[in-house]
């Protein structure tokens, strides 16, 4: 069959209305890569002519003439149109792409949004607590435990003394020395309450005859020898261990040795032993330089653990004087009192030896006659005698008194009560 001429044509246009504008895509894209990779490479300058911009207007008027001639449909891009409208170009500055990139930086600082997988909203990071806080209360809880344990020692070794009943049978059978008594407990309990010390305790009991310093020193060992052992508590009298006939170097010896023996086994059985040592006054300066090497601070441990109980009667006739000058005033009783005493008969020790500087005196005062009719009537039950009051009074107006007003102070204390009861 044979095809019209007709019918040849119309197929031909149909075609070429639909290739034609794919060919004009095709090189606009060839242009547009072209272009871009010749961008980096030329140097625009930074403001366009009028004549330049004239010229690319006139050369994208030709191209779309051209479009035109192939397709109808591309006839809209007309010249008023494409005036009037904003067109796209590649002809972009690099100081203009620098300034598009530090805004898009500034932007990215700015932004504090935290994303997370999940989701899109701004969250804190978790507050983390500090582990000081922890520390601290540890070191406090330590340091609480420690005290306690301080305060539980303290109590034990008072216990372990028994110092509260020393205390009672000191008030019960030293009669007139309540003020002495007093002070002597203090310091036992102070001393006592550890077993570390940096000094041993030197306690000097000084004052007239017959007022109570060796019977002091007797409850002392009875009851140190009744809470711990007759080992550790050593009562010294100088005309019993060291006569007179004996040499002094030999005493100085001998009581070296018992002192460092005592203190030795004391130490492996954390104990503090008692050294009573009555009678100091006529002690040997060479016995008196032994005791005050061990007296002083800078010994090993074992030697500070001791407790030592000077006895005698320096100071008697100081404290005599003091007594009678203030019997009208209540002086004796008060802190004032004690401390005036105290400044006196000080500086009296200190000039027979230099020990009693590391010291704690302790004067007795005298005795007023009340004081001796309870020293009669104590020693009459420990002798199993009746005590007839009338009796008691007649034996104790016969020893000697100093009367300052209506006070009456024993010369002799209790010193001849033993003798007075023995006669009955």
């Amino acid at each position: 069959e044979e095809v019209p001429d007709a019918v040849i044509p119309a197929a031909s246009k149909k075609i070429t209305s639909i290739s034609s504008p794919l060919r004009a895509i095709v090189r606009l894209r060839r242009r547009y890569q072209g272009l871009k990779k010749s961008r980096l490479h030329l140097e625009l300058p930074r403001e366009k002519s009028p004549e330049f911009v004239h010229t690319r207007l006139l050369q994208r008027q030709l191209s779309l003439s051209r479009t035109s001639l192939y397709s109808p449909s591309m006839s809209f891009f007309n010249q008023s149109g494409f005036e009037s409208s904003q067109y796209f170009t590649f002809d972009t500055s690099v100081e203009h792409y620098s300034v598009k990139k530090s805004r898009r930086k500034k932007s990215r600082r700015k932004s504090r949004m935290v994303l997370y997988p999940d989701k899109t909203k701004k969250y804190l990071p978790a507050e983390e607590k500090s582990k000081a806080k922890r520390c601290l209360l540890l070191l406090i809880a330590i340091i609480f435990f420690q005290i306690l344990n301080a305060i539980e020692n303290l109590d034990d070794n008072l216990q372990k003394y028994d110092l509260d009943g020393l205390e009672k049978t000191m008030h019960r059978e030293v009669f007139g020395q309540k003020v002495a008594v007093d002070s002597i407990v203090d310091l036992l309990k102070d001393y006592l309450a550890t077993h570390i010390h940096n000094k041993p305790l030197v306690i000097s009991l000084n004052g007239p005859t017959g007022v109570g310093k060796s019977h002091v020193g007797w409850v002392l060992a009875k009851h140190f020898r009744s809470v711990m052992d007759n080992d550790f508590v050593l009562q010294y009298f100088v005309m019993h261990h060291c006569p007179s006939g004996v040499a002094p170097l030999t005493c100085e010896i001998d009581l070296s040795k018992k002192i460092s023996d005592m203190v030795t086994r004391a130490e492996i059985e954390e104990k503090t032993p008692l050294f009573i040592l009555d009678e100091v006054e006529l002690m040997s300066p060479v016995l008196l330089d032994t005791l005050s090497r061990f007296f002083e601070p800078n010994q090993t441990n074992e030697f500070l653990n001791a407790i030592y109980i000077l006895i005698s009667n320096l100071g008697g006739a100081e404290i005599t004087k003091f007594v009678i000058q203030n019997a009208s005033t209540e002086l004796l009783h008060q802190q004032r009192g004690a401390e005036e005493l105290l400044s006196i008969i000080q500086p009296v020790l200190v000039s027979v030896h230099p020990l009693w500087k590391a010291a704690d005196i302790i004067p007795f005062v005298l005795l007023e006659k009340s004081h001796v009719i309870n020293c009669f009537l104590e020693q009459m039950r420990r002798e199993g005698l009746y005590p007839d009051q009338k009796h008691i009074e007649n034996l104790a107006n016969q020893l000697s008194y100093y009367t300052t007003g209506d006070k009456q102070y024993s010369s002799m204390g209790c010193k001849q009560v033993v003798a007075k009861v023995n006669l009955l």
